[in-house]
């Protein structure tokens, strides 16, 4: 895991989506590290540390965000519920852009700006792009998820005239998520195998990878992290290197091919923006900026998952 810069102090750090793995994980690491932590709820405020918003309203009262040292955006109805019904994706576009807009408006009302925005952003900004190396630097893609991260991540940039703003676009993170739980149930059913050809890329993240780097981002005092930024894994890995391994951790077969007209069938456009779209995803940003990866491989990464989850 990367190691943190010489601290200044306690850090006071906002966190929308704190309620979700990957917020969940990083409101763990900081306030571990000593860090104030400020939770945005939509439901009654429970305990300290918790300030209620609507952002389907747009209010958040810009108090609550001035002189935080960061603010960090991981707001949004999750991708990965199926079927992507017409009404459900307007559900993921809103969740996404109410919640951003709002936090924005704060961030430039507030009288003392916060430090940093991290805005989350994700890696089907790319879209499908076969064998091609995707860097922080390449062009967007197209299909509906591509579509609904080039409107997150033009609505975050708005609060780049005020404050240092970073997307970070991240891959699969491995970790207690939905989307791992049915890999690791598939598998240990002894239904491990190809997805397609079994050829495209499926960027990947450890879960403290993830959590890490978004602390590497937002930095102390210093940084200079600025724009998108790949949330990746430093090794790309085939979906069928991906599915490989997992079932061979797991003492399972991995044999069991599933034709891409079949997920197609089943799950309409949500089969090649979920399965079978290929980014080749490279973390250049964070590899510039010094970050080191605790899981460097998808093997390393997977074996800590299932050390966490028990197996």
């Amino acid at each position: 895991m990367t190691e943190r810069p010489e601290r200044g102090g306690a850090r006071r750090i906002v966190i929308a989506g704190a309620s979700g793995m990957i917020g969940a994980a990083l409101a763990e690491r900081l306030t571990a590290s000593g860090d104030e932590v400020v939770r945005l709820v939509r439901r009654p405020v429970r305990r300290e540390g918790e300030v209620r918003w609507e952002p389907g309203a747009g209010i958040l009262d810009p108090a609550v965000l001035s002189g935080a040292d960061a603010v960090v955006n991981l707001s949004g109805a999750s991708t990965g519920r199926l079927p992507w019904t017409r009404a459900y994706k307007e559900v993921v576009i809103t969740s996404r852009l109410d919640a951003t807009r709002t936090l924005v408006d704060a961030i430039r009302a507030a009288d003392r700006t916060p430090g940093v925005f991290v805005s989350a952003s994700a890696v089907g900004y790319y879209g499908d792009r076969g064998d091609e190396d995707l860097t922080e630097s390449s062009g967007h893609g197209e299909g509906f998820l591509s579509a609904v991260c080039r409107g997150w991540e033009r609505t975050a940039g708005e609060a780049s005239g005020v404050t240092r703003v970073v997307t970070v676009r991240t891959g699969l993170v491995v970790g207690p998520g939905a989307a791992m739980r049915r890999l690791r149930m598939l598998a240990l059913a002894g239904l491990a195998g190809r997805l397609g050809s079994g050829r495209q890329w499926w960027p990947w993240v450890s879960l403290r990878d993830e959590v890490a780097a978004i602390d590497h981002v937002i930095g102390h005092g210093a940084a200079t992290v600025t724009g998108p930024v790949n949330l990746v894994g430093p090794t790309p890995a085939t979906q069928a290197e991906f599915t490989r391994a997992l079932a061979r951790l797991l003492r399972r077969p991995f044999w069991m091919p599933v034709p891409a007209f079949v997920l197609r069938l089943a799950l309409r456009d949500a089969a090649d923006d979920l399965l079978l779209g290929s980014q080749r995803a490279l973390p250049e940003a964070l590899l510039a900026d010094g970050f080191r990866f605790a899981d460097a491989t998808v093997e390393a990464a997977l074996r800590s998952f299932l050390h966490e989850s028990g197996r």
